[in-house]
């Protein structure tokens, strides 16, 4: 059945000791997987996130709105150095080219991160299930026989109410 839980300070309100230890065990191992990345799996990470910001988007509208109005000589004194836009039409394509690769790369990267979570959503259901069958059959079995089980600090905990919103709160806290 369960493991016995460590000492934990009291829990956060509307959180109790075994969910704060998942979240902290949820967290670590993100910050492991993190640690654990290939060079090319960060590099990709790093580039995805850049290019999904709004700096590149406001990178690219000054480049590219510069190349666009001093090609069209509307700045004073700025030589034109690509009147046809060849250039920067190649520089385009090769930069969404590029990437557009990303895209896949972190697709790919989510899908495998989603599939893992689904097969642990998955066992912990079906261990959950499991184990509260048993803990039915027990309470029943124990009122049969008038016995009155010890309340534990964990049994009183599963009893109690999780507040959802709380349980994001800490996870994004405790990702700081």
């Amino acid at each position: 059945m369960a493991q016995e839980l460590a000492p934990h300070p009291t829990p956060s309100p509307g959180l109790t000791r075994a969910l704060e230890r998942n979240i902290e065990a949820l967290v670590d191992r993100r910050k492991r997987e993190l640690t654990e990345a290939t060079t090319q799996q960060k590099a990709a990470e790093a580039i995805t996130r850049f290019t999904g910001a709004m700096t590149f988007v406001y990178l690219h509208l000054t480049v590219f709105g510069f190349w666009i109005v001093a090609n069209l000589h509307l700045i004073p004194g700025a030589p034109a150095w690509n009147e046809s836009f060849a250039e920067f039409a190649m520089i385009a394509s090769v930069e969404a080219i590029f990437l557009s690769t990303f895209v896949p790369i972190s697709q790919n990267r989510m899908a495998a991160e989603a599939d893992k979570r689904a097969d642990l959503d998955l066992q912990i259901s079906l261990l959950a299930e499991h184990e509260l069958t048993q803990v039915v059959l027990l309470n029943q079995m124990a009122q049969r026989m008038g016995i009155e089980p010890d309340a534990k600090p964990e049994l009183r905990d599963a009893s109690k109410d999780i507040a959802q919103e709380r349980v994001l709160d800490k996870i994004e806290e405790a990702q700081r």
